[in-house]
């Protein structure tokens, strides 16, 4: 039952986006459209939003 409640968390919208453009960033890096230095900066950004949006809706979730 535990799996099936991580599928379901991975499906939210804020996490298909991150998966999404980290794919499309890593399509880009790889054909040359874009440099790697590029694509640090955008994915860093990308995973900081994500994670920190994760870490802040934990702690909200600890104070209820």
């Amino acid at each position: 039952m535990k799996l099936l409640e991580a599928l379901i968390k991975l499906l939210k919208v804020k996490t298909l986006v991150t998966l999404i453009l980290t794919g499309v960033f890593s399509y880009l890096c790889c054909t040359g459209a874009i440099e790697a230095k590029e694509f640090i900066t955008v994915f860093t950004v990308v995973i900081a939003f994500y994670f920190g949006t994760q870490h802040e809706k934990n702690n909200g979730d600890d104070e209820k």
